[in-house]
């Protein structure tokens, strides 16, 4: 290492008299410009500590000289939503949904907050769009359990589907055909009936005599489902749990029910209404 600085004969510039393995550092000091602008943003940091809430305490904060934050900001805007929105509302309070339907700005609005609603309530089950999964209904079609028209559909968003603790929720329950109801020939018979029939045929036999006996009250004589009762239609090939002849037979032998919960208590009327007009909109309706 050098003893004291000296002059770099290819650059002209001083040295530190720093040396590492016959490698001298050059004394090159930050351009002017870079020095000012770092002095400015130290003394706008000082100013912006001062004017905005910056150095913790103990107990709290020091809130600055203007007393803003953001939060109390967020909350203006927030209350500035709330009253842009309470006209909108307040109509759609006011009306049923098929009332909602027939004025063509209010359904607008409805189906645009309805959609925001689905996406952070329904999308997780019933897909984006409404295309369903297996197990739970599609929306995006017109086949509807529990009916499709308007007020079927804030009816069974509102109380739900075999909810326990709801008194008005949707109840309907497929026998367990296999507990000693049904020997395992008459399942396959049924299940190959079925199969056959939602693939739009006709299957004569012991299926179809056990249907007609023991299905068609909530199936309908044709398979077509009774919706009053949330039968669902055979005659097609939507099926919640497979259509196959082997998941046929799995839901004859041994049901699956899927659970709803009901919405009241979670949205509020207006919500509810969106989303039973953004959800009609999804099929084309009833």
């Amino acid at each position: 290492m050098a003893d004291h600085p000296e002059r770099d004969e290819i650059t002209g510039r001083y040295t530190t008299g720093h040396e590492w393995d016959g490698i001298k550092e050059l004394n090159t000091p930050l351009p002017k410009w870079w020095v000012w602008v770092f002095y400015a943003t130290i003394i706008w940091s000082v100013i912006y500590s001062v004017i905005y809430p910056s150095w913790p305490a103990m107990a709290g904060y020091f809130n600055g000289v203007i007393g803003w934050n953001a939060r109390s900001a967020l909350q203006d805007d927030l209350a500035e939503a709330r009253e842009a929105r309470s006209s909108w509302l307040t109509e759609i309070a006011a009306r049923d949904v098929p009332a909602i339907l027939e004025d063509d700005t209010l359904r607008t609005y409805a189906m645009r907050g309805g959609e925001v609603l689905f996406k952070e309530n329904c999308a997780p089950c019933h897909q984006t769009g409404g295309a369903g999964a297996h197990g739970y209904p599609t929306l995006a079609d017109d086949e509807w359990l529990w009916g499709g028209t308007p007020e079927d559909i804030l009816t069974t968003i509102r109380h739900g589907i075999r909810d326990q603790d709801n008194p008005n929720t949707r109840v309907n329950f497929m026998p367990e055909f296999g507990d000693d109801w049904f020997t395992d020939e008459e399942i396959e018979a049924v299940a190959s009936y079925v199969y056959a029939l939602s693939n739009g045929e006709t299957l004569d036999g012991p299926g179809q005599v056990l249907f007609s006996q023991q299905c068609v009250s909530c199936h309908g004589p044709d398979g077509g489902g009774v919706s009053l009762l949330g039968g669902p239609p055979l005659n097609n090939r939507i099926f919640l749990y497979g259509g196959s002849q082997e998941e046929i037979a799995a839901q004859v032998r041994q049901p699956t029910h899927g659970v709803m919960p009901p919405w009241e208590n979670r949205l509020s009327d207006e919500e509810i209404k969106q989303l039973a007009v953004y959800v009609h909109s999804l099929g084309g309706g009833q």
